[in-house]
């Protein structure tokens, strides 16, 4: 099963990025753990110095900004190998 991070501190930004994401994964019909890290220290770990981020399966894919569920689509795709 893959494993998709939301890095942010629970920001209006970080919560529209985890329901766009979940909704992307939703419309994919794939099987995904989606996790919502708030804990600074584990963002910074990522190498995030600027939330909302998103990492698939250990890889940050986007930080900054707020991926519209097409967005988050696209960068599934394009970061998981089926």
């Amino acid at each position: 099963m893959d494993n998709l991070k939301i890095l942010g501190s629970g920001c209006k930004k970080c919560v529209a990025l985890e329901e766009n994401t979940k909704k992307a994964i939703e419309e994919l019909q794939m099987e995904a753990e989606v996790e919502h890290v708030t804990d600074m220290a584990k963002i910074v770990s990522y190498g995030v110095m600027s939330t909302p981020a998103l990492v698939i399966n250990n890889k940050v894919v986007s930080t900054g900004k707020v991926l519209k569920v097409d967005e988050v689509k696209e960068t599934i795709k394009k970061n998981i190998k089926k």
